[in-house]
């Protein structure tokens, strides 16, 4: 009990201190409250999973079974540019309540999906269609280099086919 009490202490105060200032809103004063609950060790596999691939997806279900429209729409955007599978990752967050929170913190971002390429964040769903309808995420992919290369087809005797 005393150490609920603490925490609920610990809680209060600096939110409350920060809604005091002027020019911090309360959705900053949460914000920077929430920063501030992410444990080290969450932090440290989260860091883990979005260095593990160039393109990492953190979503609700798998590539092969999303379960959400967002997610699944995301994905759809990845296969269309061409990602190369053996340099994307995905994350499903629905197994693991700690990781659903814990990537909203890290990202100072609200919703899942979301987007890492080369250790940055992108963003969520609606910012992959709408980057991908600009081009953008096209010319950034291949900026990375994360794209599959198309295999030119070789003959039985080595030459090149054109």
């Amino acid at each position: 009990m005393l150490a609920r009490t603490v925490f609920s202490r610990q809680l209060v105060r600096p939110a409350a201190r920060l809604a005091a200032i002027p020019t911090a809103s309360p959705s900053f004063a949460l914000s920077a409250l929430q920063r501030r609950l992410l444990s080290d060790s969450t932090r440290q596999a989260i860091d883990k999973a979005v260095a593990s691939a160039p393109v990492v997806l953190f979503m609700k279900g798998t590539p092969e079974t999303p379960q959400c429209g967002f997610s699944r729409a995301s994905i759809q955007v990845l296969g269309m540019q061409g990602v190369d599978p053996s340099k994307f990752a995905a994350f499903n967050v629905l197994e693991d309540p700690e990781l659903r929170q814990g990537i909203k913190e890290y990202s100072d971002w609200p919703t899942i999906p979301q987007l890492y390429i080369d250790k940055e964040f992108v963003g969520g769903c609606d910012i992959i269609v709408s980057m991908h309808q600009s081009g953008e995420l096209a010319k950034l992919l291949e900026e990375k280099k994360v794209l599959a290369v198309e295999e030119e087809s070789v003959s039985a005797e080595g030459e090149k086919k054109e």
